[in-house]
């Protein structure tokens, strides 16, 4: 694990990558957090506080259609000024003080979601052309290592942050962080060409990177399979409140699965770039699914040990499947195509979360906790055997 880290961080635009990563990412997981708390102090209302989440993932459903921006765009101007004009939105939340001021919170929660979906598809492609191709699994991987320690401390710094000066003052780091990243960006060394003049319609262009993705025999099972998997994991997180209602314990007990989730995820994200190499795509998709599903099942066992033991391998397992595709797609997409093949393929697996907590959500009550848990595990193994035997047939795939 140290000698991945040593080995991107010796690639110039890699660590400037995962620099801006760490310090937006810092600013984001605050901000996310506190946009709740923010909304639920000045009304008292859980479900406008629940619409922050809403608002800020709701973007994604058009994912294809905004990653068409990151190919008409070239795409370090395009993430230094994404940047900067999030940045300089969250300042306007300086003035929020009051409930009728939430509806300029929320705007701004939207299109910050929006600039989300525009900076990782024009994210995604840059790197594929600024970073050597044989570092992007392990890139992949801190990439997913980074983003998860920053779900460990910045939520807790955001809402201490809240607590002593008030949503403003979040904001406002918030903002300073994205500033910070654009001059990361800025600083990559990148020779981009112009993007190609549009040959068809717009409907035309966003459809290619769906035909893309589905049309390519390496791609398509692993986006079937990731899509799949966060489906079924959405189901999975809307049962939290419910084990630990099992485990006997406080609702507060959720925080601490989801710190040792997290830690699962940041030990995964060390290892990614080794194990692809060793396994490939489909078979670490497969593994980590797998893995996933042991520990979906394993969650219906009414024990702390089983609960905590369940959590680190879910937080382990889940990445895997995103990693895999995320790499898939990097390294199987022509860089003219990237921003919507990666935009798409976000909305493909990001989208069936969203609806899976919905489904969950509403099955909480109505069927048997531990037998919904048993039923989810053997769903997702089934899953995983969609990229296994992808990867069992190369020729074929590849030919198709």
């Amino acid at each position: 694990m140290t000698w991945t880290v040593t080995r991107v961080l010796r690639d110039r635009n890699a660590g400037l990558y995962l620099a801006a990563v760490v310090v937006s990412g810092f600013g984001s997981s605050a901000m996310w957090l506190t946009s709740g708390i923010w909304v639920k102090d000045l009304t008292g209302s859980n479900g406008l506080a629940a619409l922050c989440v809403f608002a800020l993932w709701a973007p994604t459903l058009v994912g294809p259609v905004l990653g068409t921006l990151a190919d008409r765009i070239r795409r370090r101007p395009l993430l230094i000024g994404t940047n900067l004009g999030v940045a300089a939105l969250l300042l306007t939340l300086i003035t929020v003080d009051s409930p009728g001021g939430l509806w300029l919170l929320f705007a701004v929660l939207l299109v910050y979601g929006a600039a989300g979906v525009v900076h990782d598809a024009a994210e995604s492609a840059l790197v594929a052309a600024a970073v050597d191709r044989s570092l992007l699994g392990d890139f992949n991987g801190l990439r997913m290592t980074a983003n998860e320690g920053m779900k460990l401390v910045a939520p807790l710094a955001g809402a201490a942050l809240y607590a002593a000066y008030g949503g403003a003052t979040v904001a406002l780091l918030d903002a300073v962080t994205f500033v910070l990243a654009a001059g990361l960006y800025a600083l990559l060394r990148v020779r981009e060409d112009g993007p190609e003049p549009p040959l068809d319609g717009l409907r035309a262009r966003i459809s290619e990177g769906v035909h893309h993705l589905w049309g390519r025999g390496k791609l398509r099972p692993l986006v079937l399979a990731g899509g799949a998997t966060m489906l079924f994991a959405g189901v999975n997180g809307a049962l939290i409140y419910a084990v630990v209602d099992g485990l006997g314990r406080s609702p507060a007990y959720v925080g601490l699965l989801y710190v040792v989730q997290g830690a699962g995820s940041v030990t995964t994200g060390l290892a990614a770039g080794p194990l692809l190499r060793r396994l490939g795509e489909h078979r670490f998709a497969a593994s980590g699914i797998a893995l996933t599903a042991a520990a979906v099942a394993l969650r219906a066992v009414p024990s702390d040990a089983a609960a905590l033991t369940s959590a680190a391998a879910v937080g382990a397992g889940l990445p895997c499947v995103l990693i895999a595709v995320f790499t898939a797609v990097q390294r199987e997409t022509p860089g003219a195509l990237l921003g919507r093949a990666a935009a798409t393929a976000n909305t493909l697996m990001f989208a069936p979360n969203a609806v899976g907590l919905a489904v969950g959500a509403g099955l909480v009550g109505l069927v048997d906790r531990q037998m919904l848990l048993v039923l989810l595990g053997l769903a997702l193994l089934a899953t995983a055997s969609v990229p296994l035997r992808a990867g069992a047939r190369p020729s074929r795939a590849s030919a198709s």
